[in-house]
C-alpha cells in the first residue's frame, strides 16, 4: 500500500535537515536518498565535514517530488528524469511577477482560511 502525499509529514520551518530527517519526512530509507543523488541532478544536499549531507527546505521538497513519481505515478528513473526537468523548465519560464502574485494570492487564499479556523 503506497502512501499518498498527504500522509508525508509537514515540513518544519527550519534551513537545515539532516539525511535521517529527510529520510523520515519523505518515507525512504538514507540509502534510497543517497541513490536519488546520483541519479537526479536537482536533489544536491550540501556537504559539511565528514562528507554529512545537509538538506535545504527545496531539497526535501524535491526528495518528495521524486518519491511521487517514483512510488504513486509509477515512472522509471529516467520519466521521472525527464518529468522533474520539465517541471523545471515550466517554472524557470514563468516570469517573476507571475510567479510573485501567484504566491501573493495563495498566502491571501491561506489566511482567510486561517482566520475562519480561528
Amino acid at each position: 500500500m503506497t502512501q499518498t502525499a498527504e500522509e508525508l509529514p509537514r515540513i518544519p520551518d527550519k534551513r537545515y535537515f539532516t539525511i535521517g530527517e529527510v529520510s523520515e519526512l519523505c518515507r525512504v530509507k538514507p540509502h534510497v536518498l543517497r541513490y536519488w543523488e546520483q541519479e537526479f541532478t536537482q536533489l544536491k544536499p550540501v556537504k559539511r565535514r565528514g562528507n554529512r549531507r545537509y538538506y535545504q527546505q527545496h531539497d526535501v521538497i524535491i526528495a518528495r517530488d521524486i518519491r511521487m513519481l517514483l512510488y504513486e505515478q509509477g515512472f522509471t528513473i529516467q520519466g521521472a528524469r525527464l518529468q522533474l526537468r520539465d517541471k523545471g523548465r515550466v517554472l524557470a519560464s514563468l516570469p517573476v511577477a507571475s510567479a510573485a502574485d501567484s504566491l501573493a494570492s495563495i498566502r491571501q487564499e491561506l489566511e482567510a482560511i486561517a482566520q475562519r479556523l480561528e
